[in-house]
């Protein structure tokens, strides 16, 4: 085990810099990076003033017109493309082998900052929506195979179907029409997590407001996300409940509560649980950005979304590297889940012929 664990580690080496080197290489040939955004605005500095005073001086003709050698250089070296793209590029590493993942051109924050004031909200819609999710499809799916083939499970099949179907965005500008004060009621808040005057509320308070603000975007990213597990529910056990060893029970004697909860569910949850811990990992550290955005929540998404549009290289990058980190080490806990759930798993012998 501590084997498979050490090479798992030494495997992600190789693929961090794979991400990396690409999203690099496609950011160099990306148009309109922070230099010529800084040399735009110079210049449409340069002409409103040249506009609004005709006597300026050769100054505001000279920004009109275009920026000097020198002034170009000052700015390339502000943003660091002074240096040759492969330095910049083992630069880069060298800092983010110590998570030194920089500081925002235009936020001028670190990224590690940026990260840890954006978390919060992003965890909050995250969190919710799993627990939901897995509270909703887990039993909705044990439903489905115990009564497979009825009226019960064609109904709830095709209402899946329909969820799954529409978009989260649509679905939470609807919510927001509906409840949000749009044309007709107004039973939650149209945006943020917090009301006016939230840190004078007691403590019961404070939570029953943050809960209150969560109840459209998380339902908008609930409806449409635990279709897929619930399918993947149903069958798990659907596919337990037709195996012959259930077959030897009933013929023994066994009643059907305690095969269910005997044999059936270790066998059939197998797959669920070991999916959780790379859920939960996505749970925390991933942003909704068309959620964030429709509720006004400024969370890890909209920071990402901002990041590319501004061309904040820094923020791009660092995010990126830390999310794959965070995602191959949510793959690597699924993988021990399963060793430890399921014995008949060794992955030391992976490679040995058995």
């Amino acid at each position: 085990m501590l084997q498979y664990i050490l090479k798992r580690l030494l495997l992600m080496l190789p693929t961090l810099f794979g991400v990396l080197l690409v999203s690099f290489v496609v950011i160099q040939f990306v148009p309109g990076g922070p230099v010529e955004q800084m040399v735009y605005q110079l210049k449409g500095r340069g002409a409103a003033e040249s506009a609004g005073n005709t006597s300026a001086g050769t100054g505001a003709y000279q920004a009109a017109r275009g920026l000097s050698d020198e002034q170009l250089t000052q700015i390339k070296t502000q943003y660091g493309f002074d240096k040759p793209a492969p330095e910049r590029f083992w630069l880069m590493l060298k800092s983010y082998v110590s998570f030194d993942l920089g500081e925002s051109w235009f936020r001028h924050a670190s990224v590690v900052d940026l990260i840890r004031e954006k978390l919060p909200v992003s965890m909050s819609l995250g969190i919710s929506s799993l627990l939901l999710t897995y509270l909703i499809a887990v039993p909705l799916g044990v439903a489905k195979a115990v009564r497979h083939g009825s009226r019960f499970d064609w109904v709830t099949t095709f209402g899946l179907l329909v969820a799954y179907a529409i978009p989260s965005f649509v679905l939470g500008v609807v919510l927001l029409v509906l409840f949000g004060g749009g044309s007709f009621w107004q039973l939650f808040p149209l945006r943020g997590l917090t009301s006016d005057g939230w840190e004078s509320l007691s403590m019961a308070g404070k939570v029953m407001d943050y809960v209150w603000h969560l109840v459209l975007p998380v339902t908008a990213m609930v409806v449409g996300g635990f279709a897929s597990l619930t399918f993947l529910t149903k069958n798990s056990f659907l596919e337990e409940i037709n195996k012959q060893y259930v077959t030897t029970a009933r013929a023994k004697g066994a009643t059907e509560q305690r095969i269910f909860w005997r044999h059936i569910l270790r066998n059939a949850a197998l797959p669920l649980v070991v999916g959780l811990p790379e859920a939960i990992i996505g749970a925390f550290f991933t942003g909704s950005l068309l959620i964030e955005t429709l509720f006004s929540l400024d969370g890890l998404g909209l920071l990402s979304y901002e990041s590319v549009l501004r061309r904040d290289y820094p923020v791009v990058l660092g995010t990126l590297y830390f999310f794959t980190l965070i995602g191959l080490l949510g793959k690597l806990l699924s993988d021990l889940a399963y060793v430890l759930l399921d014995p008949r798993v060794q992955f030391g012998r992976v490679g040995e012929g058995q």
